[in-house]
Formats: structure tokens, sequence, C-alpha cells
């Protein structure tokens, strides 16, 4: 839970690292694959013994920043609401707050961050006078594996056969086996699938019973760290509308998108109208039936491919790290 809230903090924190400056990632619950992940990259990880985003969360972390002569704190997460933020700046720190929908009563935070294309100022009417807002695409938090991607080209197959699932770092609701089932009743020839998972699944043998049953070649990959590898070798893919439906677009990469959580419905419903992806509609209502006959649709569809990708490219450039770092420099 949470993966992309991680992965998109980690975006800044590895261009500060390439640039010789320190990144500290504080954590209050135990993530063992995140923390793994983490100290791969380098990155200094530490733990507080508090509720995440509670006051004491609020007042340890503010005590860690000060002992390390901390110049900005970066918090993301929908549990960090205002006296989180109110806590921070009151001791002088600066404070970028990463969001998705305005769901602090008050922003007390030097800048807020909205990544998202349905991002607008009202969201962010309770702000104090000195809050600055990054408000759209142009701020995407791309990680470094993506960025080295930007003068890329994908190639557009006539009939498409690679398929990409990736529903998000927990999947709860194993939607993942219900795309899978939808899959093999797809009448492709030589049809193929990479499955990405969350290193933690607790579905995961249920998923594994499924591939090696599968009729096609179908490939389950855990704590991927080559998204973007796997997305240019994809013709389609099949996401929840999250983060990663800002990395599908930048790869130029057609996708059909599951609604997991209700914060996921703006942004599938936008990316639909844009022609970026195709909206599936909420995880409860799209059946296998729905799945497979919007896959197959797609597959047989190069003119439509081939604009879905442009589309794509044209909303995120992978310049957004870079913004956001000068705003904060």
């Amino acid at each position: 839970m949470g993966t992309g809230h991680v992965m998109r903090c980690l975006a800044l924190a590895q261009e500060r690292h390439d640039a010789g400056v320190n990144a500290t990632f504080v954590m209050a619950i135990e993530a063992p694959a995140l923390e793994t992940r983490l100290r791969e990259e380098r990155m200094e990880v530490v733990h507080l013994s508090a509720l995440p985003g509670s006051v004491d969360d609020a007042i340890q972390t503010r005590q860690l920043a000060q002992q390390r002569g901390v110049q900005w704190v970066v918090a993301d997460g929908y549990h960090f609401g205002s006296d989180y933020q109110r806590i921070i700046k009151d001791s002088a720190l600066r404070l970028l707050f990463v969001d998705d929908y305005g769901h602090a009563e008050q922003y007390y935070a030097d800048i807020v961050l909205n990544q998202n294309i349905h991002a607008y100022e009202d969201l962010y009417v309770n702000r104090e006078p000195y809050t600055r807002l990054l408000l759209g695409t142009d701020y995407v938090l791309l990680r470094r594996e993506f960025r080295e991607w930007r003068k890329w080209n994908r190639k557009i197959p006539k009939m498409a056969r690679k398929v990409l699932v990736t529903l998000g770092g927990s999947d709860q609701h194993n939607q993942t086996l219900k795309v899978m089932r939808a899959l093999q009743k797809v009448d492709v020839d030589d049809l193929e699938a990479v499955v990405v998972i969350g290193a933690s699944d607790p579905h995961f043998q249920e998923l594994q019973a499924t591939i090696h049953n599968s009729q096609f070649a179908v490939r389950l990959a855990q704590n991927v760290t080559d998204m973007s590898d796997l997305m240019a070798w994809a013709d389609i893919a099949i996401a929840a509308g999250g983060s990663t439906a800002w990395e599908l677009a930048f790869m130029g990469l057609p996708s059909l998108l599951l609604i997991l959580a209700d914060n996921q419905r703006s942004v599938a419903d936008r990316l639909d109208s844009l022609g970026v992806s195709v909206n599936l509609g909420s995880y409860r209502k799209s059946s296998s039936i729905k799945i497979r006959e919007a896959v197959t649709q797609l597959l047989a569809a190069p003119e439509r491919r081939a604009e879905m990708a442009q589309q794509g490219r044209g909303l995120v450039d992978g310049q957004g790290v870079a913004r956001v770092l000068d705003s904060l420099i």
C-alpha cells in the first residue's frame, strides 16, 4: 500500500542524489520490500515510532530534520493533514507537500504539488499567502529509469500481441486474477503477457497457479525495478488509474485503466476523454467479459494505438522532476 507515493518521492531523491545532495526517507510503518529498494538506490532510511501522519509523527520528523540540518521536508500521503503541515512549518523548515485531491483542511506548505491532469487552484483555496502551487502534468515525477527514454519512439505493430498488467503495489481485491482470466479468453495468436505484482502481494500463490495453466506465454514479475523496460516491451497495458498512468503516458503505451480507488476516477475519466487511455470503469463493475472485449479491440486497432501513444507523449514530457527542483532551489 502506498508504493506510488514512495516512488515519486524517489524520483526527486534520485535527482538530488545525482547532484551530491543527501536524501533521507522517513518510515513510520514496516515495508521491507520498499526499504530494500530505497537502500539499493543508496538512500538513507530512518524509522519512527509514531502513527503515520499523527502529531507525534510530525514532531519526530521535525526533530530528525533539525538534527540533520535538513533544508526541505517532502510529505506525500493522504494521512498528512493540516496539523502535520503546521507543525513542520512552525519549525522554520521548508515543506513540499505532494497532494492528489485537496484532502487537507488547510495548507501550510511552502509548495503544494499536484501532478494530476485534474489539478486546479480551487482545490487549495484554504492555503497560506506564501504557499505556491505546482499543478498539472508538467510536474509529473518520473524516476530516472523513465527519463532515460525521453528521445525514444514507440513502434506500433499492426496486430499487438504483448500485454503488460500492472495494478499497483497491493491490489487488495485481486483484480490481477480477473484480468488474467480475461486474457485467457482473448483469441489472438502468439499472445504474450507480463504481470507485475507488489513484493508482498497476498495473492501470489493463486496468481502463480493461474499462470501455470495459461494458454499463452505469461510471466509473473514481482518487486520490479525495470518498469520502463517492461513498458517499452509491451504493446498495450492494463493498469490502475494511479500514478502509473503518467508513466504509461510518458512511455506512449496505450492503456486500459481500471479504477481501484475513488481518487483514481478523475484521472481515468480525463485520460479517456483525451484519447490517452481507455477507462474500463470501477473494478466492481468491470467484468472479465468487458475487459476481454476491450483488450481484443485495442490489440487489433493500430491507428487508435498510434493516436493514444502520441497523445500520451504530448501530455507528459519527462521534465517534471527538473521543474519541481527548480522551484525548490
